[in-house]
């Protein structure tokens, strides 16, 4: 009275009928569906391979053959193999502003090596040596207006080209503008007065 009755089939005989018939995506009508072991075991694959020695040597080229290319990246400026940081449009964008232009920032480093040298050779009794500080500072401060009038620009430029300014583009374009341009990394691909449009 309140149990099922015998003829209806049941829920999971309803479920292996229709897999039955459907046939598989890839496999043509007609073709048998292969064993549910078959697919297990052509997906296993070991935990630990066999040969520990060869796959510890073939994971260290790759790495290898890796690092290579991102060396080879950062001197060519090839998009597809540079690091995350340096990598999109915008970043490129902002490396390309900031090596087109002549920043004081590149001669920071230089002026703060001279500072310590010229304060090693003056005693600090003398008043020259209070000169020689107040030049750094004077120095100093003409950087970071260079570094703060590039950042408007910069923001500027990205917002007219891209729409919006991605997080982090005007900050990787200031600490470029500090480095010497020699060194910077990736190495610049534009010459001096060289603007990107």
């Amino acid at each position: 009275m309140f149990g099922r009755k015998k003829e209806e089939p049941s829920a999971q005989s309803v479920v292996d009928q229709a897999h039955a018939v459907a046939p598989e995506p890839g496999a043509s009508k007609g073709a048998p569906t292969p064993k549910r072991k078959d697919q297990e075991a052509a997906r296993k694959r070991p935990l630990v391979p066999n040969d520990r020695k060869a796959s510890k040597e073939a994971e260290k080229v790759a790495i290898q053959d890796q690092r290579q290319k991102m060396r080879q990246a950062l001197d060519t400026g090839d998009e597809k193999f540079l690091p995350l940081r340096d990598k999109g449009p915008q970043k490129r964008y902002t490396r390309d502003y900031v090596d087109a232009r002549f920043s004081l920032g590149e001669y920071l480093m230089f002026g703060a090596l001279l500072f310590v040298v010229i304060s090693l050779i003056i005693p600090t009794t003398s008043a020259g040596i209070s000169y020689v500080l107040v030049g750094f500072w004077i120095m100093f401060l003409a950087v970071f207006v260079d570094v703060f009038i590039l950042s408007r620009k910069l923001r500027k430029r990205l917002t007219e080209k891209f729409g919006e300014v991605e997080r982090g583009s005007v900050w990787y374009g200031c600490m470029r503008a500090l480095q010497f341009r020699k060194l910077r990394l990736p190495k610049p691909q534009v010459k001096r007065g060289q603007y990107p449009a």
